[in-house]
């Protein structure tokens, strides 16, 4: 009988959450793909009855995604950020690059036309929104910003002077600049007043700087106690920063305006599924209403391609493409060839003693 020459596994090795994390941060992906990403790994190998990843392949991957899309049911944008999260397990964390992981069939996402709000509805739900996120959604109508990008704006980013703003690493870690609305100028500056009051108790009580990206914090170790990196939208309280573990001030939590704009929706009688994104749907529809260029849109909006900026065009009341129904030329040439017959009708209703007599002869 051979003796077992396999190595015991090493108790000192991270587990494999842990490894994937740090994969994912060496990437300086955002915090919320890190909490994804690990939700769904976890989800993988529960599913399968704790058996570790490098036990299973295509067969158990496309079983899991069966699952989630005929048990669960879930959207089809849900199943490829799961199918995402295992791919990047096994070609960067385990390091196996085998053919099924480009055979895989990723689900197929169907494509829906945006709701984008007349200007009469952004009117009424602006002016139901609480003070508190007023200002917030009052932005994200403005300046077409994503909520992330809103909430982590920082003071250094607002230019008062050049009435714009800069947005960094936005969705695809890229930048951009946008306009500051002429309208919200001073109650941004009310804003700036109230953020520099938490920005002196923080220092005062000797409290850590704000959270710094891509490890500039290391490079710069005070910036983060300088108002220029401030939050303009910072949070009352404190919090522990997931990564680091320091407790810190953050900026405002998401769930706040997605709830005071749900609320507002419903004050406003409003009658759609409204979400914070649908500002920004109604932005670049508004723009592109008002007469400016598609790919002036397409800058402020942060798209790589022009195509997804082209799916704004269809509520511009022009009808489909632009296109002028054949019904509606039909009748126009109908009034034409009969407009003394129409004069003729009009004359007789304004005349009430002819009325019926005419309806008949007509």
């Amino acid at each position: 009988m051979k003796p077992d020459t396999s190595r015991p596994p090493d108790q000192s090795a991270p587990k494999l959450l842990d490894q994937l994390q740090r994969a994912i941060r060496i990437r300086h992906y955002s915090i919320r793909t890190e909490e994804a990403y690990v939700h769904w790994v976890r989800r993988y190998i529960r599913f399968h009855g704790l058996r570790h990843p490098r036990e299973m392949g295509a067969r158990e991957v496309t079983r899991f995604l069966s699952h989630l899309a005929s048990e669960r049911d879930v959207a089809a944008a849900t199943q490829q950020q799961a199918l995402s999260a295992l791919l990047f397990l096994y070609k960067v964390v385990l390091e196996i690059d085998l053919p099924w992981l480009d055979d895989l069939v990723r689900p197929k996402k169907p494509a829906r036309l945006p709701t984008v709000l007349n200007v009469d509805e952004v009117a009424r739900i602006l002016a139901a929104m609480p003070p508190g996120h007023g200002l917030l959604a009052r932005l994200l109508y403005g300046t077409g910003m994503r909520l992330m990008e809103c909430l982590r704006l920082r003071i250094k980013e607002v230019d008062f002077t050049r009435r714009e703003i800069l947005i960094r690493d936005g969705k695809g870690a890229k930048d951009r600049v946008t306009m500051l609305p002429e309208s919200l100028v001073l109650p941004l500056r009310e804003e700036f007043a109230r953020a520099r009051v938490f920005y002196e108790q923080d220092r005062a009580a000797g409290r850590a700087g704000v959270y710094l990206p891509h490890a500039l914090e290391r490079k710069y170790p005070t910036a983060g106690q300088e108002w220029a990196w401030f939050w303009v939208f910072p949070a009352e309280g404190l919090s522990v920063d997931p990564r680091s573990g320091v407790e810190r001030r953050h900026h405002l939590h998401e769930k706040g305006l997605q709830r005071a704009l749900k609320r507002a929706v419903a004050a406003a009688g409003v009658a759609r599924q409204v979400s914070v994104h649908t500002l920004r749907h109604s932005f670049a529809t508004h723009l592109l209403q008002a007469g400016y260029d598609i790919r002036t849109v397409q800058e402020l909006l942060g798209h790589s391609d022009v195509s997804t900026t082209m799916i704004y065009t269809h509520v511009l009341n022009r009808g489909g493409r632009g296109v002028v129904s054949p019904v509606d030329r039909l009748g126009a040439r109908w009034l034409a060839a009969n407009e003394n017959a129409v004069a003729d009708f009009n004359g007789r209703i304004a005349n009430s003693s002819a009325f019926s007599e005419g309806l008949r002869r007509f």
